[in-house]
């Protein structure tokens, strides 16, 4: 009595290289792909979407072990020290640059008033409340598959499908009255859901000491300018909300560059690169800077009664201003450790 096992021949796994590819391409060499598992990969996909999940989860494990076994807790302690170092001074230096360029001219009303205050500070908590439940979500779509789905489905629909869902989200949240709070809080769950989907691949693409280290220096940046913007003098950066749209417009051209441009264009397509990656940093700084003034000089047309108190709003263009320079870290993160290898 004998069995005989069948595997797939090498044309076979020949033909289904670029799908392998798609799919394991940041998964560190000989973690866990063998042909074995490749082969039984492809003879399941069919019956278990998240087959490509585990397995890409199980490669982040892989490199955690790997790297577990080359260096031991005193180094890795140190070296988590050394990082945070450097994400305190990235701060501290960020802090002290943009005071001294940009907030020569501080408040003359001797300090922020206090109903300014408690309002940019609910602003801020929605943020950060907004960032969580965006961060929690896009896990969890990591977890259950969801991200599998996404990247097997055709990108043009599901690209202008988020798109579409998420500024359609995010104007019926605007829109709703700031008393009716469950439609609103319902409209701005909704809101971070989609965004959510639209950064859960980087889960999958990024290790999670990358996504720290993108996160931290994202907090510095936006916690510097913010600090900045509101101890400057009153609407003294409103101004710069027109010109920041335009260069928003001509970072938003240049992400479509690949599209359009043959692959022969090297230059230009790295110096659009770069404009996309560095040129959005700035941009969307700047709109950090500018949305903290307009949250405070919302909250002096509230206090007169000409608007309504509505944190909610203020807070989604921080949301959108923290998710692009979030974004835009991983990536420049990632060429980084690229170069490395």
């Amino acid at each position: 009595m004998f069995t005989i096992t069948v595997r797939a021949g090498p044309g076979r796994l020949a033909a289904k290289a670029p799908q392998l590819a798609r799919a394991f391409h940041s998964t560190p060499k000989n973690s866990f792909f063998t042909p074995r598992t490749a082969s039984l990969a492809f003879r399941t996909n069919t019956k278990n979407s998240s087959n490509i999940l585990t397995r890409l989860q199980g490669a982040s494990r892989g490199y955690r072990v790997e790297y577990e076994a080359y260096v031991d807790p005193a180094t890795r302690r140190k070296e988590l020290f050394r990082k945070l170092m450097i994400g305190g001074a990235i701060f501290g230096g960020t802090l002290v640059t943009i005071n001294v360029m940009f907030n020569r001219e501080t408040r003359e009303d001797g300090g922020m008033p206090p109903f300014e205050r408690s309002y940019l500070n609910r602003t801020f908590m929605h943020t950060g409340l907004g960032v969580g439940i965006i961060g929690l979500t896009a896990y969890q779509m990591v977890q259950s598959g969801f991200v599998y789905r996404l990247m097997v489905t055709n990108p043009w629909v599901v690209g202008i499908g988020g798109l579409a869902l998420s500024i359609g989200s995010m104007m019926a949240t605007r829109a709703i009255d700031p008393d009716n709070y469950l439609p609103k809080y319902a409209c701005w769950a909704a809101f971070n859901a989609t965004q959510a989907a639209l950064i859960a691949p980087l889960m999958t693409i990024a290790p999670p000491a990358l996504l720290a280290r993108a996160g931290l220096y994202t907090l510095a940046m936006m916690g510097s300018i913010s600090f900045v913007g509101a101890t400057a003098k009153q609407d003294k950066y409103l101004y710069i909300g027109g010109p920041l749209l335009a260069g928003a417009a001509i970072v938003a051209v240049s992400g479509f560059a690949p599209l359009v441009l043959p692959a022969t264009a090297v230059r230009t397509l790295a110096f659009t690169e770069s404009l996309w990656l560095y040129g959005g940093l700035a941009v969307f700084g700047g709109f950090t800077l500018y949305d903290v003034q307009k949250v405070l000089y919302h909250a002096r047309a509230a206090q007169r009664g000409v608007i309504k108190e509505d944190p909610i709003n203020e807070s989604i263009s921080l949301e959108l201003d923290f998710l692009n320079i979030f974004v835009r870290m991983v990536q420049i993160l990632l060429m980084q450790n690229n170069r490395r290898k």
